[in-house]
Formats: structure tokens, C-alpha cells, sequence
């Protein structure tokens, strides 16, 4: 009885030791050698080192010189993601999207059937860094005159930072909010407040 207590103990020390630290360490180092800016969750620097966000986790913008994300279920709280789990039918889900289509309409000064879902409905996370081509082309114009610059130069540069599909086929072409409003403000300087 007391070998059986012996080896018990011994087999949950080495279980705890292999899947409790071990395992977890290998795959730290993996990652660290393999993929070190994933590794440190992907963070996005300025020219001088300070970190301004991850191009993983949308940030709120709402000035008119900047891009705007996606509507956020979690007011962009990282430590808080998810979405509304409102279904399409639900009356709170319908005038949140109702509220937000009035915004984006006014805003950037188009028709309702201009307006990309995406800019009216949040991602499942509540914070998706991405936004499709169409959304980034519907605040080209609002960028460009809050910036007094040509709406071709701000075109080129949404279309220098659109991403193709993942492998070629994964998902669809998305552009980071964040990344391009950093090119943004590299490109024609930062606006005071």
C-alpha cells in the first residue's frame, strides 16, 4: 500500500512538473524563436519605441482625422471581449445598429445603402483591429479634408496598407485601423486636439 501511495505521489510531482511548467516553457521558447513579435502580442511601436497598441486588439478613434474601427460591444476594453450576444431580431440589437448607421450616414455624409455592415454591427470579440477595404474607402474623404490633403493620397496609402487574405484564400482583404492611422500621421503629421 504505502509503494502504491509512493508511486502516486511521484506520478502527479512529474505530471504537475511536465504539464504545469514544462510544456508551457516549450512552447514559450518555441514561440519566442519562431515568432518573437507574435510572441510579445504583436505590438506596434512608434519611430521612438513607445508602444502605441497591438495590431491584434482595435483602439477607439473617433476624431474626423482618423480612420474609424468597427462598433465595439465592450467600449474597446481589452481586458473585457466579447460581443453583445444580441441576436439580429433583438429590439436592442436593432436600434444599436439603427444609432450607428445614423452616425456613419452623417458623418461621413453618404446614403445608408453606401455603408459597409461592418461600421454598424460589432465583431464577435467586440475588438476587431480591421476593417474591409469598402469601410476604409467610405472615410477616405472625411480623413482627407480633416487632414486638408488630397483624397488620392490618402487612397494610396489605404491601398499600400490593405492586407490580401491569409495564405491567399483565409478571410477576405482587411486593412488595420491603427497601422494606417500611424502611416497617417507619419505621412502628414499628427494634428493637435
Amino acid at each position: 500500500m504505502l509503494s502504491d501511495i509512493k508511486r502516486g505521489v511521484r506520478c502527479t510531482i512529474v505530471t504537475m512538473a511536465l504539464f504545469g511548467g514544462g510544456y508551457h516553457l516549450l512552447l514559450w521558447g518555441i514561440g519566442r524563436t519562431i515568432l518573437p513579435n507574435q510572441a510579445e502580442g504583436s505590438l506596434i511601436r512608434r519611430a521612438d519605441g513607445t508602444v502605441v497598441g497591438s495590431s491584434l486588439i482595435a483602439q477607439a478613434f473617433t476624431r474626423p482625422e482618423y480612420f474609424h474601427p468597427r462598433p465595439s460591444g465592450v467600449g474597446y476594453n481589452a481586458a473585457s471581449t466579447g460581443g453583445t450576444n444580441y441576436g439580429p431580431s433583438n429590439p436592442d440589437q436593432l436600434q444599436a445598429v439603427r444609432d450607428r448607421l445614423d452616425a456613419v450616414v452623417t458623418e461621413e455624409d453618404v446614403s445608408p445603402a453606401q455603408v459597409p455592415s461592418e461600421m454598424v454591427t460589432a465583431s464577435g470579440a467586440g475588438l476587431d483591429p480591421h476593417i474591409p477595404p469598402n469601410a476604409a474607402a467610405l472615410q477616405v474623404a472625411r480623413v482627407a479634408r480633416a487632414r486638408n490633403v488630397d483624397a488620392n493620397q490618402v487612397r494610396e496609402l489605404v491601398r499600400a496598407h490593405t492586407a490580401a487574405p491569409a495564405l491567399g484564400v483565409l478571410g477576405r482583404d482587411r486593412v488595420n485601423v491603427l497601422e494606417l492611422n500611424l502611416v497617417l500621421d507619419e505621412a502628414f503629421g499628427r494634428l493637435q486636439q
